[in-house]
């Protein structure tokens, strides 16, 4: 084997060895605004755009918090649209388009499964526990061991679209990323640079992660009666 056949075979192994980004941090974020509000708040579902910039640059529940224009949230619409990832739906009588998402068909997922891809999604890496805490009004979880399952289920998909992390010294409980935006975990490196701070602040998540998921669904609430309240106004605009 000559050495440009080598180099050919070893970057198509590279290839597969590391999953693609599907997406951009402003596309995975669209995406799991659309699945998040058509369980919250599914009287306001499909959004229309005003609604859904809101729903990215939300204060509550996101991770990173984002700050996208209506411009930047219209673009990214249309290329999830060529792509089949999003629907454009004009409702009789509405005066502005409004947008449904397609991952459940797109990648064959029941809700249980698209619950925990969305938490990943909107919030960052997490384990198990924090996204069962996290993902009842998208899903209720019976327990951590279906979680899990639910996890493995979309780490064996092909691609993969979550993986599961190298733990970091000092945490009980293994974290997952989604891959939707290729590899890249800020929180994994920053465990690997700074070692002992970040295990004391990895402990301190542990002693609180419970008290987290309780506030969360009310955190998830107010979101919820903004949003509403935003669309209410929309109507008299």
């Amino acid at each position: 084997m000559n050495i440009e056949a080598m180099h050919s075979t070893s970057t198509e192994s590279d290839a597969q060895e590391k999953p693609q980004a599907m997406f951009d941090t402003g596309a995975m974020r669209v995406l799991g605004v659309l699945v998040e509000k058509e369980a919250l708040t599914p009287d306001s579902y499909p959004m229309s755009l005003n609604a859904l910039t809101n729903g990215c640059n939300q204060l509550t529940s996101r991770d990173p918090v984002m700050a996208m224009s209506e411009d930047e949230v219209r673009d990214i619409l249309q290329r999830l649209i060529q792509e089949k990832f999003i629907a454009e739906v004009n409702q009789a009588g509405a005066r502005v388009s409004k947008y449904e998402h397609r991952l459940r068909m797109k990648w064959s997922l029941e809700q249980d499964k698209l619950a925990v891809l969305t938490i990943l999604m909107l919030r960052g890496t997490q384990t198990a526990g924090e996204i069962r805490n996290r993902s009842g009004r998208l899903h209720e979880f019976a327990s951590i061991s279906d979680v899990e399952a639910g996890l493995q289920f979309l780490m064996d998909k092909y691609p993969p679209l979550v993986a599961r992390l190298p733990r970091v010294p000092g945490t009980k409980e293994a974290r997952y990323a989604s891959l939707l935006c290729g590899e890249s975990f800020p929180e994994a490196a920053e465990g690997t640079t700074y070692g002992a701070s970040t295990v004391a602040g990895a402990s301190r998540q542990d002693r609180i992660a419970q008290l987290e998921g309780e506030v969360s669904a009310l955190r998830e609430d107010v979101a919820a009666l903004a949003a509403q309240l935003q669309q209410f106004r929309q109507q008299f605009e």
